[in-house]
C-alpha cells in the first residue's frame, strides 16, 4: 500500500512541475477519470484500514472505473447528453462513504488504544 501511496506522490509532483496542458476537448473525460480513480484510491484505502485489501481488486477496481467513468462521459457526448454527470455523483457519493466510514475506523482504533492503556 505504501508503494501506492509513494507513486501517487510522485506522479502529484511530477504532473505540477511538467509544462503540459490537457487539451480542452478531453478535460471532460480525464476529470471524470480522475474522479474515479480517487473513488478507487479511497476504497484501497478504506479496505486498508479494514484489513481487507487486495491488490488484484484494487487495480481493478483503479482502472475499470476509470474506463468505464470516461466511456459513459463519451457516450454521453455522443448522445448529446451530459452523462457523465452521473458518474461524478456516484463516484462522489462513494467518496464521501468511503471517507465517513475511513473516519469512524480511524476513530474507534484510537478510542479503543485509549482504553487499553
Amino acid at each position: 500500500m505504501i508503494l501506492f501511496i509513494l507513486a501517487l506522490a510522485i506522479g502529484v509532483g511530477v504532473g505540477f512541475y511538467l509544462p503540459w496542458q490537457i487539451p480542452l476537448i478531453y478535460s471532460k473525460y480525464v476529470s471524470i477519470a480522475i474522479v474515479a480513480a480517487l473513488d478507487s484510491l479511497f476504497g484501497g484505502l478504506r479496505a486498508e484500514l479494514e484489513n481487507n485489501f487486495d491488490n488484484r481488486v484494487f487495480i481493478s477496481g483503479f482502472m475499470l472505473n476509470a474506463v468505464i467513468a470516461a466511456f459513459f462521459a463519451y457516450i454521453g457526448d455522443r448522445l448529446g447528453l451530459d452523462l457523465y454527470l452521473a458518474a461524478v455523483v456516484v463516484f462522489g457519493t462513494r467518496i464521501f462513504q468511503n471517507l465517513a466510514i475511513m473516519r469512524r475506523l480511524i476513530l474507534n482504533n484510537y478510542l479503543k488504544s485509549r482504553e487499553r492503556k
